[in-house]
């Protein structure tokens, strides 16, 4: 079976992009004749020049939908199987796609076809404004932070609800955990045969698994955005006097400041945040928005360091309380505290939690597991058995 993958690279990779090549890899591993079709945000210019480029590529990338339809005849797909295309792609892909006859797979790993910056999320809170064809309202909040990046995105998230290039031209909608699920139906209005459910692959060493009570930190991984939570993280640490690590780009937003209390720490490689995971006594996941998959989370729990997450979103679809994890309510900085003192003092605690969620992992998002509901996904669309 022949898969063409297409993939719109953010300037600093994230958890998507991160997931879009594990499946690529996987796929090749299993013997699939893999084509990849991508851009990378890197390569738009600097300053305003580029930001106008990314405004109108996200409407209509002429130059790339062009090169698309030459990729799709040299190729020949079965199926296309779609991760990113903002900025630099557009979905004026997918109806090249249907006039092709060629069905396609696409992963969502966030909000991109309900919400045009993709999080439901803004400096008020969780939003849900824009449904309904709404878009105006993200420049109206002024989401992105900046009016003309807000009109770009509301824009471009219209254009392609008005044409339904979404809706009417992708085969079946994967999702990464039983909340996006829902979402997708309720708030997009996708009927529920149309959508599959795939977690991430993440992989759990067989061993080698440090003991977790001899971690030496508080350990996040991930963006310092507002949503992300990393100030009520920050905050919980300073009450108990915890040391705390974070392992992400702390310039990606300014305005959180990192006291001399918290650490910041390069991991640039996949070994160097592994060793991250392995000297932390837990992990915590702190986001004030509905992620629909916590891929840190999950790699944390597979090197047997325990997890702390909040009740939102996905979380309680990878994290059961006091069982393969602690669960607090979102935005709550005392229950947090109180989560974090009872994982941080009680060994035994921390040691059930690190081995449960490690088994957790291995059983649910193993490479086996995943790999073959992907291929029946394929094989739902193409109508092939290979």
């Amino acid at each position: 079976m022949r898969i063409l993958h297409v993939n719109n690279q953010h300037r600093g990779v994230g958890g998507s992009d991160a997931a879009c090549h594990a499946v690529i890899d996987t796929c090749t591993k299993r013997g699939l004749e893999i084509g990849f079709f991508g851009r990378d945000s890197k390569d738009l210019p600097a300053g305003l020049l580029g930001k106008i480029e990314a405004f109108f590529s996200g409407i209509y990338a002429r130059s790339a939908v062009k090169a698309f339809e030459h990729t799709l005849q040299e190729f020949r797909p079965d199926v296309v199987h779609v991760h990113e295309l903002f900025p630099m792609i557009s979905p004026w892909i997918l109806p090249r796609c249907t006039a092709a006859g060629i069905p396609v797979v696409m992963t969502c790993y966030d909000f991109r076809i309900t919400c045009p910056i993709a999080t439901h999320h803004n400096n008020e809170g969780i939003c849900y404004d824009c449904r309904g064809g709404k878009e105006y309202k993200a420049i109206l909040n002024n989401c992105r932070g900046s009016v003309p990046e807000s009109l770009a995105y509301g824009l471009r998230s219209a254009v392609a609800r008005r044409f339904g290039l979404f809706t009417d031209h992708i085969t079946r909608f994967i999702v990464l955990s039983e909340f996006s699920k829902s979402w997708i139906e309720d708030q997009a209005g996708i009927s529920p045969e149309r959508v599959a459910t795939i977690p991430c692959v993440i992989p759990a060493p067989d061993e080698g698994i440090n003991d977790p009570y001899a971690g030496e930190y508080v350990g996040y991984a991930g963006r310092f955005a507002p949503e992300k939570g990393v100030g009520l993280l920050m905050e919980a640490c300073r009450r108990l006097d915890l040391p705390l690590r974070l392992a992400g780009d702390s310039m990606s937003h300014p305005g959180i400041l990192v006291g001399d209390d918290a650490k910041c720490v390069a991991t640039p490689t996949p070994e160097s945040l592994t060793e991250f995971y392995r000297g932390a006594r837990v992990l915590v996941v702190a986001s004030l928005w509905e992620e629909t998959f916590a891929c840190v989370l999950s790699e944390a729990k597979a090197e047997g360091v325990p997890v702390i997450a909040p009740r939102i979103g996905a979380m309680p679809d990878l994290v059961e309380d006091n069982v393969t994890g602690l669960l607090f309510e979102t935005g709550n900085v005392d229950e947090l505290t109180d989560k974090l003192q009872s994982i941080w003092h009680d060994a035994d605690l921390c040691r059930r939690l690190g081995a449960a969620g490690r088994r957790d992992v291995q059983d649910q998002l193993n490479e086996d597991i995943c790999f073959e509901r992907l291929m029946n996904v394929y094989r739902d669309v193409t109508g092939l058995q290979a």
